[in-house]
């Protein structure tokens, strides 16, 4: 069974910082794409950043400059720090593993920047 599960949400004020995780079981993540997304209420599920099983990231251009996605295939793991958190980064935060024939979501994890 094919489990992602996040890590590291929270409650931060603006300007924070928090390293979100997400750790793959019963698959070998290196063999694929990985990616960040976050959907806002009332808004759609969009990508944030992601990561080609080559090492190649991405970013959407409101995030450049402030998360980095980053992988460490050892522990079958895929990160996003964020840096200069801002209050319309508020949303849940889902990690995402596909290939041609298979797509993969986690669970979500709740990150909120308020002050």
């Amino acid at each position: 069974q094919v489990q992602l599960v996040e890590s590291g949400g929270g409650l931060v004020q603006p300007g924070g910082s928090l390293r979100l995780s997400c750790a793959a079981s019963g698959i070998i993540f290196r063999f694929y794409a990985r990616g960040w997304y976050r959907q806002a209420p009332g808004k759609q599920r969009e990508l944030v950043a992601g990561i080609t099983n080559g090492g190649s990231t991405n970013y959407d251009d409101s995030v450049k400059g402030r998360f980095t996605i980053s992988r460490d295939n050892a522990k079958n793991t895929v990160y996003l720090q964020m840096n200069s958190l801002k209050p319309e980064d508020t949303a849940v935060y889902y990690c995402n593993a596909h290939s041609r024939s298979s797509d993969y979501w986690g669970q979500g994890t709740q990150v909120t920047v308020s002050s």
